[in-house]
């Protein structure tokens, strides 16, 4: 089910919890926030919510050697903490926004009133945080990193039959991820199976290579667009995969950049311009009499021929018939005129006034 919440919806994920400071999260949503409002684009900004005193077991809390729990036990926050951080969210005019990972930080989402729900790649298959996030009805974006097809479809399943809006983002788990590991490629097997539902890109590329792949992603057809954000902020180090908000605009303007190269949606034909239309008519043939041509003669094949340039008011190929009756005298090498012939194009108002508008000024031979 497509819900327009998702449609050309940037999503920036304070990386590494904001390292559980307060001020470094305002900082970032000050900042950032102002890069959205400049380049006019619909943005979310998203946390990340732990119960920390439960998401790690009380025997593993105190190892400093396993990377992700030393992060998440350095980064741990209040509910109140989280509080301040989305209403600030909410004051820069930008969306609210969080990955719950475990079943208490679902209930903060609702206590703080989160307008989308990300379910993390390593979640695909938690099914017990997945029915705990069914029930808040909330919009869901989900990530696929290292997931199975039937991790896919089986969430796919659960969110349209609960009639919950669901978009998938591609998403490749290394961080940060080379040009060549992208498999952009995705993009479009995702469209294709799940032809009902946006479908994203959660990027984690360096930062000197961002544009290309947003211009790869929106051509292929992605909607929503995903990546980590931080600042340089009291020497705190910077992951390679997070971008500063100089690097979020240029990528932002890549997605303006792409989109106005890709045109129309592909749903439909576009409609050319008048330039474009004015440049072709000028490579149309007109059709110009072969011999002297009396009133009341029928043409045929041998009667005409057709080279450029096309006059306005003159008959071109395309409206060329066999059998049409000449009103009027018409010389060799004279072009015929759409007032000139018993034509169904010579009683339509419209379409003679197209003639009319088309080729250039007439030359009297």
């Amino acid at each position: 089910m497509k819900n327009n919440i998702f449609e050309d919806l940037f999503v920036l994920e304070l990386a590494n919890n904001h390292w559980g400071s307060v001020n470094r999260g305002i900082k970032i949503i000050t900042d950032f926030s102002r890069i959205v409002r400049f380049n006019n684009v619909k943005a979310a900004i998203k946390l990340q919510f732990r119960d920390v005193d439960h998401f790690i077991h009380k025997e593993f809390k105190k190892r400093k050697d396993i990377r992700y729990i030393k992060k998440t036990m350095d980064t741990k926050m209040s509910e109140e903490s989280y509080g301040i951080l989305v209403d600030a969210i909410k004051r820069a005019g930008c969306m609210t926004m969080s990955t719950p990972f475990d079943e208490k930080s679902v209930d903060t989402c609702v206590n703080l009133g989160i307008q989308i729900i990300k379910i993390a790649s390593s979640d695909i298959n938690d099914w017990v945080l997945i029915e705990k996030i069914a029930k808040t009805r909330k919009p869901v974006i989900v990530s696929t990193a290292g997931s199975s097809l039937k991790d896919i479809d089986d969430l796919v399943t659960f969110f349209t039959n609960r009639n919950i809006p669901l978009a998938i983002n591609h998403c490749v788990a290394k961080y940060p991820t080379k040009k060549q590991d992208l498999e952009l490629n995705q993009i479009d097997f995702l469209k294709n199976r799940y032809p009902d539902l946006v479908i994203g890109f959660s990027t984690h590329e360096y930062n000197e290579d961002l544009e290309i792949p947003m211009y790869i992603a929106y051509a292929k057809g992605a909607r929503t667009f995903e990546r980590h954000i931080d600042i340089d902020f009291n020497g705190v180090p910077v992951s390679p995969y997070c971008s500063f908000p100089e690097d979020i605009d240029r990528w932002i303007k890549a997605y303006h950049k792409a989109k106005e190269i890709c045109g129309a949606p592909g749903g439909y034909k576009r409609l050319p311009d008048e330039d474009e239309t004015k440049y072709l008519d000028a490579l149309v043939r007109g059709v110009y009499a072969n011999r002297d041509i009396k009133a009341g003669e029928i043409i045929n094949d041998e009667d005409v021929y057709l080279a450029i340039p096309l006059q306005q008011g003159q008959i071109s190929c395309r409206e060329l018939m066999r059998g049409e009756v000449i009103l009027h005298d018409i010389k060799k090498d004279s072009p015929i005129m759409i007032d000139s012939i018993d034509s169904p194009y010579a009683y339509n108002t419209n379409l003679k006034k197209v003639i009319y508008n088309r080729g250039l000024e007439p030359v009297l031979c």
